[in-house]
């Protein structure tokens, strides 16, 4: 139409929709990143604590590597609208073409390696429930790392978070070491305790050297997800035949997988992908919320598949650790820290992050 009235009337209910739509997809998210994280501890503690032969779980870290290339190649694929030439020519240019800018992600790859191993052990032998609270950890891990790395400030109220968070998790440990009768004959608690600290530290340096790496380039996540997934798989499969190539050789690879056990692989594999969808939906607070909410899922569950014995100290402590993360993720107050990048992002929140304004950028210029 010539007055242009009838168009404006269109963009505003395309608009509505669009909101709406996103409204929609963030509660969705946020509930299915509430299951997928409760699930996915519970599941890796059921399957690996089963009497019988288990199965590798290097091999495990093998497949979940590979599980996610193969998404990430297929969303490429979708933004390249099935075009093969010309996603294959993309990824020739950005991965090999120049590999130096791929060489930079065998570092945090390899640390993503020794983290997904370190998992496996420490879900082995720790209740899931002390495990979940636990790792919780990596929060103050990264936030450390943030503050040494990319020189990030942090308020008072996330430092005040980080000494909740470092005590909740000390009274829980100080439960768990008074509860031995929880723990079965084939776990190890000192070990699976040693695990989920080298894997919060690990996750902490890895995440942020990787939002340092993806500041400064161009490439998407997902492009940096198939070169760290290249490494992974690399890396993974020498680990594999490290430890335990012999078991490999008798048993074979998919010795011991069963449908939970794929379960467990395709919930691992995806469930970084999820929460770029949750960051883009949503923000960092609901992100803390599911986190925390997804705590007592994992306790709750806990008591009744696995006879988990909660007292006092235990309440005490996942209750310091769940204000705690909610607590981290609440925006800064001051205007002048608002307009720094957020110190309340672990390493998939940043990659999620730095994706979303890459593609708005991408969508506003073509």
């Amino acid at each position: 139409m010539a007055d242009g009235k009838p168009l404006v009337a269109e963009d505003r209910t395309t608009r509505r929709r669009h909101v709406e739509m996103n409204h929609k997809l963030k509660y969705i998210s946020l509930a299915v990143l509430v299951v997928q994280n409760a699930s996915l501890i519970l599941s890796i503690h059921y399957v690996r604590t089963l009497p019988g032969e288990r199965f590798l779980a290097t091999s495990a870290v093998v497949m979940a590597e590979v599980l996610k290339v193969l998404a990430c190649l297929l969303i490429i694929l979708l933004q390249k609208r099935f075009n093969v030439k010309e996603m294959t020519l993309f990824l020739v240019d950005t991965i090999f073409l120049q590999y130096r800018d791929t060489l930079k992600l065998a570092v945090p790859s390899l640390i993503y390696t020794l983290q997904n191993n370190l998992q496996y052990i420490a879900i082995s032998n720790l209740p899931a429930a002390t495990f979940q609270v636990t790792y919780q950890l990596k929060i103050l891990t990264t936030a450390l790392f943030s503050v040494l790395m990319l020189k990030k400030t942090l308020s008072k109220v996330q430092w005040f978070s980080l000494l909740l968070l470092f005590v909740g998790v000390a009274i829980v440990q100080v439960q768990q070491g008074a509860s031995k009768e929880t723990e079965r004959d084939d776990q190890n608690y000192v070990a699976g305790l040693t695990a989920v600290i080298i894997s919060c530290l690990s996750s902490g340096f890895a995440g942020v050297y990787f939002e340092k790496i993806l500041k400064g380039s161009s490439a998407s996540v997902w492009v940096r997800n198939v070169q760290l997934g290249i490494f992974g798989t690399a890396l993974g499969t020498l680990a594999l035949y490290w430890n335990d190539g012999a078991a490999v050789a008798r048993r074979g690879f998919f010795s011991g997988y069963t449908y939970m056990v794929w379960g467990v692989i395709l919930n691992q594999a995806f469930g970084g992908l999820l929460v770029a969808v949750v960051v883009k939906y949503a923000d960092n607070i609901l992100k803390g919320f599911a986190t925390s909410f997804s705590i007592i899922i994992s306790t709750v569950m806990s008591i009744y598949l696995f006879a988990f014995r909660v007292d006092g100290l235990f309440t005490a402590g996942a209750g310091l650790v769940i204000a705690a993360v909610y607590m981290y993720s609440l925006p800064k107050s001051s205007p002048i820290l608002n307009s720094s990048p957020s110190t309340s992002r672990t390493e998939d929140a940043a990659v999620a992050e730095t994706f979303q304004t890459k593609c708005d950028t991408k969508v506003k210029g073509s």
